[in-house]
């Protein structure tokens, strides 16, 4: 059995594969032929497409890290017999407390202070320098899975936040825990919410689903976060609402081309945060999530497949 860990991971990951079966690693110029032996793919960022499906002789089963698989053509894959598979609920808490340190660097307007003190501190007029205060506010959360929970917790917790909840494919008793009201749509949610955060996967369904019209009954105040996928919020139509004053701020870990750069206009804006779709960058997911990929793809290369894991 071969395995190819097409992108850097954590060793534990490795490791645990190694002992099972022959593996290649990315830095390894074996690597570039894959489609030639591999009976497995442990994968983060690589693009798996239906040319690479084509050529693959002996693939079936290919593991991503993270929830979201918009890298891999499940088309291809399911047309190939290939199992696909993700790793879900592995860096929930990771992306949801940084979705909480986006809130608060735009809310307190921490990056632009940041930045102005570095060019000169003794410029900036704290009477008219002004942030916003999280405590008591209104937080849309879109999506009620493993991530928009915790999100919910913690903004209740931390602020005594005011939950609306918006999620047309799970059960209305989902979260006996959490104090929230459960809307029936995005319309009711708009003119409502302090907070606007999605976390829904990247589909035809959720493309653009926070857009120019949502956007234009936020309040003034309000605040976008993105720390799902680039395309839920339509980009241009929160550009030019950030750039008139129409909301607050925005903070956004994912953008609709990856990596931005400094030709986005959204970064010209001293009222965005922006991370590099870092949300499940810390020591302690990457960790756990090598290991959940390993142990997925083993699983499934014994026939196997984990329910909740399986994404095709």
């Amino acid at each position: 059995m071969k395995i190819y860990v097409l992108d850097e991971m954590y060793p534990g990951g490795v490791e645990l594969a190694a002992k099972r079966a022959e593996v290649v690693r990315w830095d390894d110029p074996r690597v570039k032929g894959w489609h030639e032996d591999a009976d497995g793919l442990m994968i983060r960022l690589t693009r798996i497409q239906a040319a690479d499906f084509a050529r693959a002789k002996r693939l079936k089963a290919v593991v991503k890290q993270g929830v979201g698989v918009d890298n891999i053509d499940l088309a291809a894959a399911r047309e190939k017999g290939v199992v696909v598979c993700n790793t879900p609920g592995v860096n929930a808490d990771a992306v949801a407390e940084l979705t909480l340190g986006l809130a608060l660097a735009v809310a307190r307007r921490v990056a632009e202070c940041d930045r102005r003190i570095r060019f000169d501190g003794s410029a900036i007029d704290r009477a008219r320098f002004l942030g916003l205060e999280l405590g008591g506010k209104t937080v849309g959360v879109i999506g009620m899975g493993n991530i928009g929970t915790r999100v919910a917790r913690k903004f209740h917790a931390a602020f005594g936040a005011r939950i609306l909840a918006y999620d047309p494919y799970v059960a209305r008793d989902i979260w006996p825990d959490i104090p929230h009201e459960r809307l029936d749509s995005l319309d009711q949610m708009w003119p409502r919410v302090d907070v606007l955060t999605p976390h829904v996967p990247l589909t035809d369904e959720t493309r653009h689903m926070i857009g120019r019209e949502g956007i234009a009954k936020l309040k003034p105040t309000a605040i976008i976060l993105n720390a799902a996928r680039g395309g839920v919020v339509d980009e241009q139509a929160l550009y030019a609402a950030l750039k008139a004053g129409k909301i607050f701020g925005a903070g956004l870990d994912v953008f609709e081309a990856e990596p931005p750069t400094n030709r986005d206009p959204l970064l010209s804006l001293t009222n965005v945060v922006a991370t590099p779709h870092g949300g499940g960058g810390t020591l302690e997911t990457q960790a756990k999530s090598s290991i959940a990929v390993a142990e997925t793809l083993l699983a499934v290369l014994d026939g196997n497949i984990p329910a909740k894991a399986r994404v095709a």
